[in-house]
């Protein structure tokens, strides 16, 4: 499964960039999150509950980034498990470009998912990846224009 969507962000590059390396804004953003621990500056870990049509589980994973590209860019990969529930395992391409107004995020996400999830069919899967990828953003664009990091 694929995703990619872009939003303008109300704040400078950096303060964008810096957020979404604040594992702290990143917990409060992301859906179901509730516990996002940083072990290295590339490194981490997650717990997050799912609810996918009538399955709903608790994932633990990790993430791992890549920020050679930093700050117009950065690649992440990681999965999750799931219990009986199954399992996640993805990667996405995020940019960053300066325009009028702000920031302009885009990603490029590709994902694999196993287990109970995957035969709940590609459309509910999409649909809801969709939806807690626009929550994410929503979310983490009102945290960043309201109150900018560093």
């Amino acid at each position: 499964m694929e995703l990619s969507d872009e939003i303008t962000i109300n704040a400078p590059k950096s303060t964008v960039y810096a957020a979404l390396n604040d594992p702290e804004v990143l917990r409060r953003c992301i859906p179901g999150c509730e516990e996002l621990i940083q072990h290295s500056p590339t490194e981490l870990e997650a717990k997050v509950v799912l609810k996918i049509g009538p399955v709903k589980a608790r994932f633990a994973g990790t993430v791992t980034l890549d920020t050679a590209g930093a700050p117009d860019g950065f690649s992440l990969m990681g999965e999750g498990k799931g219990g009986a529930a199954g399992f996640a395992k993805g990667g996405a391409d995020v940019t960053l470009t300066d325009v009028e107004g702000g920031t302009r995020l885009a990603y490029n996400a590709k994902a694999d998912v196993g287990g109970k999830i995957a035969q709940l069919g590609s459309r509910l899967i999409r649909g809801t990846a969709a939806k807690l990828s626009g929550k994410f953003f929503t979310a983490f664009a009102a945290e960043v224009s309201e109150s900018p990091v560093g």
